[in-house]
């Protein structure tokens, strides 16, 4: 019997393990899906070596980045987003690394985006983050990263973002756990009184449905998107890559 799995830290909330086992009860596809939940990227090695018909992996936060360097190849688009969050194990036992991501979030966005879309907010700056930010480069978006401090050029701190700056990039792509079941209360610290019905709120948190984030864009009038889509949509392209 075929195996799959997600590599991650505290993953027993993911959408993946649930996504592929209910896929394959379906499909009538004889095969499992696991999760790996590992406080340590060393322990990376340990599941590979161990694990009898492995054909290929999901990975989550914290590990994108972190994972490549235990790749023996990684695909062309993943090596220049630097963050991989599939793995096909060939015939050979090789690894290689893709990005879906960047995919999914691109094909989802697609369908809100109008001609004054032109400037855009990263919320986060891990290993997803990375991938949002090239899908929005490739689809002719200017992109600036906020974070806790300010290690780059393009990159805002919380505490230096204004109204303004939100005001003049109309989407904004919240790529931190912020607002995760169960500290719904929680959200991005920006000056939400800068939003208006001209903007898109993106945010990658799917568990609960309407994060705070997405409440205060909602009840500015912006066009709000959950994580859900993105989520399914890289998850059939990671299908399609095991299975070519």
């Amino acid at each position: 019997m075929d195996k799959f799995g997600l590599i991650g830290r505290n993953i027993s909330y993911s959408f993946s393990k649930a996504y592929f086992s209910k896929k394959f009860e379906q499909e009538n596809i004889n095969a499992t899906y696991d999760n790996f939940d590992i406080d340590s990227i060393e322990h990376f090695k340990a599941i590979i070596k161990t694990t009898k018909h492995l054909k290929g992996l999901n990975v989550t936060i914290p590990y994108k980045e972190s994972i490549m360097p235990y790749l023996d190849s990684i695909d062309k688009k993943a090596k220049k987003i630097g963050a991989v969050n599939t793995i096909k194990i060939t015939k050979k036992g090789k690894l290689k690394g893709y990005n879906t991501d960047c995919y999914g979030f691109k094909k989802s966005l697609a369908p809100l985006l109008e001609d004054h879309h032109k400037r855009a907010l990263i919320l986060g700056t891990g290993g997803a983050s990375k991938a949002i930010a090239y899908a929005l480069k490739k689809s002719h978006i200017d992109v600036n990263f906020v974070s806790r401090t300010a290690s780059k050029k393009g990159h805002f701190t919380y505490t230096g973002l204004t109204k303004e700056l939100v005001e003049d990039h109309q989407i904004i792509v919240n790529c931190t756990p912020l607002g995760t079941f169960p500290n719904v209360d929680d959200a991005p610290n920006i000056p939400y009184q800068g939003i208006t019905s001209a903007h898109i709120l993106y945010d990658l948190v799917y568990n609960p449905k309407e994060t705070a984030f997405l409440n205060f864009g909602k009840k500015k009038g912006a066009k709000t998107i959950n994580g859900l889509k993105m989520l399914k949509l890289q998850a059939d392209k990671a299908w399609r890559i095991w299975n070519k």
